[in-house]
């Protein structure tokens, strides 16, 4: 089975705090960016690398290939699922992939959006994704980083 050690929604994927905070405390060896467009996009695949520890491997696949050959992992890869947005990892899930936890960490405001926490901003669509998450038993928190304590998760569905 998929060691996955944790599954983060950042719609900036691989950044500074994903390289050197979140991969050195779950202790991933390998970073697995599931998004279709980063798939195919090789100049932000080399600047996402860029970033990246070299403690760990990075992959770039779509959502699809992800469920595909997850189960093909060996168990000495630690790793560290990076999505885009909610609905991609409900895609993951409802595939198959063996996600339990979910660290939301940016979402970033935009128009229709709502600032629930700092740096998450969520619309009716993600409310119901994340609820969706919630039903198949996967566990939700929000924390930008890992030294920061969880904001409380009713912050998400306040006012929906």
């Amino acid at each position: 089975m998929a060691n996955i050690v944790l599954t983060r929604i950042d719609n900036r994927l691989i950044h500074g705090q994903v390289a050197t905070q979140w991969t050195g405390s779950i202790g991933a060896n390998l970073l697995l960016v599931a998004n279709d467009e980063v798939s195919e996009d090789k100049l932000r695949q080399r600047l996402m690398d860029m970033a990246a520890p070299q403690s760990a491997t990075t992959r770039y696949f779509t959502i699809q290939k992800t469920i595909d050959i997850i189960h093909k992992a060996s168990e000495r890869q630690k790793i560290f699922i990076i999505c885009e947005t909610p609905q991609d990892v409900l895609k993951l899930v409802e595939g198959g992939v063996p996600i339990d936890k979910v660290n939301i960490g940016n979402m970033h405001m935009e128009k229709g959006k709502k600032q629930v926490v700092g740096s998450v901003a969520v619309d009716q669509d993600d409310v119901d994704t994340f609820r969706k998450l919630q039903e198949a038993g996967v566990e939700l928190e929000i924390r930008r980083v890992p030294s920061e304590g969880k904001e409380k998760l009713s912050k998400l569905f306040e006012d929906f």
